[in-house]
């Protein structure tokens, strides 16, 4: 049963002293237009100004997405962050990610190749048709596992294991050039799913972005064509284990740093299990007011198939149950780890 839907958190290590945050009775109208934007409570904010984490569930269809948001502060300074989130590969590492690798810019083959999948996606894909597959795959991929691996020959493992490296890198190059447009059609199930389709019509749902950073929501959906001033991104894939199954996923992250905040988005654009498509916007505030240190925000949205039907009923409670609580820890290991670090 695909009922486990985890957010994308943050592999950090645990430490064990953090710096206390000086209270403040007021918070900084960024902040707060943030918290009017996701309903965040009078509760909420006496929980920040005293320097402990909240999260809150948002709205969304039940039937396919979960989301959440979070907000603590974190007392140390806001490019200590941006230089671990740049360093993709230490920064996501370890725990439930197995590998992280930073794509090439433009991408390279090689990128990949410490891609595997694991043996039991080799065993699907070998059963495997358009509208009828365990592994989330558009029809021309599909049908290139379905013709060209001899599975039943000696190398069928190499073979298929090759072909995926070569399905990801096209699809990556493609990507780079197209944009969404270059998004999978999933030929998993009877019915196809649009990823391009499921993450516009979740980012229309996400006031934070429509409201406050309306620019921000354009280079998200008009990437390549439209740039955003000041930003820097990069591609990376990995393995995880997600759910019940190791999953490999794609995800496009981008950096701006201004003088009022930095945004970070983490765009997934690719998962061979679970997720038609996600997205989590970090959002970094200072408050002079407070002292050194920033407010961490995070709102996280994500799609899948594992929600819906007579099983999703039963298995909804759970999820946000366990996203709730994955983002709390998230936060609160983003700050031990931070505050912890006495280099610049």
């Amino acid at each position: 049963m695909r009922w486990v839907l985890l957010p994308l958190v943050l592999a950090l290590a645990v430490t064990p002293e953090t710096i206390a945050p000086r209270a403040s009775s007021s918070l900084p109208t960024r902040l707060e237009n943030y918290l009017t934007a996701v309903s965040a409570t009078t509760k909420d904010r006496e929980a920040l100004i005293n320097g402990t984490p909240i999260t809150r569930m948002l709205d969304s269809d039940a039937s396919k997405e979960v989301a959440v948001f979070g907000a603590i502060w974190i007392a140390a300074p806001i490019h200590r962050y941006v230089a671990a989130i740049q360093d993709i590969e230490r920064f996501e590492h370890g725990g439930r990610f197995k590998i992280t690798k930073r794509i090439s810019n433009p991408p390279a083959l090689t990128d990949f190749a410490a891609l595997r999948l694991p043996d039991e996606d080799l065993d699907d894909l070998r059963a495997c048709r358009v509208g009828d597959c365990e592994i989330q795959l558009g029809e021309s991929a599909l049908e290139r596992f379905h013709n060209g691996i001899d599975w039943d020959g000696p190398d069928a493992q190499r073979e298929a294991n090759a072909l995926m490296r070569q399905v990801v890198f096209e699809y990556v190059s493609s990507y780079l050039r197209r944009g969404n447009d270059a998004l999978a059609v999933y030929r998993d199930t009877a019915r196809p799913t649009v990823a391009a389709r499921e993450f516009q019509t979740m980012v229309d749902q996400m006031p934070e972005l429509s409201t406050h950073m309306t620019d921000v929501r354009r280079y998200l959906l008009e990437y390549p064509r439209v740039t955003l001033p000041g930003a820097t991104s990069l591609l990376y894939w990995q393995e995880t284990e997600f759910g019940l199954k190791p999953t490999i996923r794609i995800s496009h992250l981008m950096v701006r740093e201004t003088a009022d905040e930095t945004v970070v988005a983490s765009k997934m654009i690719y998962a061979t299990h679970y997720f038609w498509t996600a997205l989590e916007v970090r959002v970094l505030v200072p408050d002079p007011s407070r002292g050194p240190g920033f407010w961490f925000l995070s709102v996280n949205r994500s799609r899948s198939d594992g929600l819906s039907g007579f099983t999703g009923l039963f298995v909804r409670h759970r999820v946000r149950r366990e996203v709730k609580k994955g983002m709390e820890g998230a936060l609160t290991r983003t700050k031990r780890v931070l505050e912890g670090m006495m280099i610049d």
